[in-house]
């Protein structure tokens, strides 16, 4: 199994994170991918150092303008007057419609630097710091790279990405997350696969991904997450939501009652994996998260870090050539023992 990490995404750093009102310290701490590697290490499992991709498979599913702001925003917010906080960080978020029949939101119209941090941060997760940018590219090439070995011949493979994916859509950065690694190796795989499935097992719905890909009949959706009704992202996940146009019946969300638990994850599981069988799935992308671990410090779901194993199975009895995306898990002491888990099972 051929896993993919970049030391740059250590960099990463944030300062900030608003959580019930209140300014406090960050759950996507560094440390997180030292508890990561340290899993693979336990298997024997040295990470390759992906190389540069570069825009190009990233623009294959963000907008140019998007990608523009990210790169510039933290020398922009040097420029802005000394009392700016310590990252770039947005107090204006413009309404928009929502609607699904929309690949992307018109171009932004303000020219200036803080009407452009309400339209492309779509809340108070995504601080851009002095590395966000370098740890944030890194990332998407650790999954470009996953996605090359897939398309190599390799049966599966593992990229470590920090920051997250899933919840950045074609336009827009939140949750934890800047670029969708996910859908951003789902596009790669397309130029050798007709049917790709993408597989999110995570705490949070993923909406980037259901977003970029809402209107396809190519790329198969599912996300297993817990009910947003009362959890973020709170607007998206209900299983109503089933894609748009000619992406219509490609979306499946499965959402868990709060406090659920490995059984439940693995009923939900098989479901998924009916869809995807009948879907013709050539190839399987499956963000996964920690998150819905039981000591999670923002989850609400409770899986054991056994549970993991028991997701590893039944991805690997989907036998189809498989690139697993690190997603979420905010658990420091527990994170480590997921991965373990998981990877024990699928390399069995």
């Amino acid at each position: 199994m051929r896993t993919f990490y970049h030391p740059d995404q250590a960099l990463h750093d944030p300062k900030q994170f608003m959580r019930f009102g209140k300014v406090v310290a960050p759950k996507d701490l560094p440390e997180r991918t030292q508890r990561l590697l340290g899993a693979l290490a336990k298997h024997g499992i040295a990470p390759e150092r992906p190389p540069a991709h570069w825009l190009q498979p990233i623009l294959a599913v963000h907008d140019e303008g998007f990608l523009t702001f990210l790169r510039s925003a933290w020398e922009r917010w040097q420029e802005l007057p000394a009392e700016r906080g310590p990252e770039a960080w947005p107090n204006t978020f413009p309404y928009w419609s929502g609607r699904p029949d929309e690949d992307v939101r018109p171009p932004c119209r303000p020219t200036g630097f803080i009407g452009q941090l309400g339209w492309y941060l779509g809340d108070l997760s995504v601080p851009v710091g002095e590395h966000c940018w370098i740890s944030t590219l890194r990332s998407a090439e650790t999954a470009v790279s996953g996605a090359d070995a897939i398309i190599a011949g390799e049966r599966f493979a593992y990229a470590l990405c920090r920051p997250s994916g899933h919840h950045a859509r074609s336009d827009r950065a939140s949750g934890f997350c800047y670029l969708n690694n996910s859908a951003i190796a789902a596009q790669r795989l397309r130029s050798t696969f007709s049917k790709i499935a993408v597989l999110d097992v995570d705490a949070h719905h993923g909406d980037g991904t259901q977003q970029i890909f809402y209107r396809r009949p190519d790329v198969l959706t599912i996300s297993i997450h817990a009910d947003p009704s009362n959890y973020y992202p709170f607007f998206t996940g209900y299983s109503d939501e089933t894609g748009n146009g000619p992406g219509e019946g490609f979306n499946l969300n499965l959402p868990l009652r709060h406090g659920a638990g490995g059984a439940e994850m693995a009923a939900a599981l098989d479901k998924a994996g009916d869809a995807i069988r009948a879907f013709g799935a050539e190839a399987l992308v499956v963000p996964l998260g920690f998150d819905a671990h039981k000591d999670d410090p923002i989850g609400v779901l409770k899986l054991e870090s056994a549970d993991f194993a028991a997701i590893g199975t039944k991805v690997k009895a989907l036998a189809l050539p498989t690139l697993v995306v690190q997603e979420g898990g905010y658990a420091i002491e527990a994170i480590g023992n997921c991965l373990d888990a998981f990877l024990g099972s699928v390399m069995e």
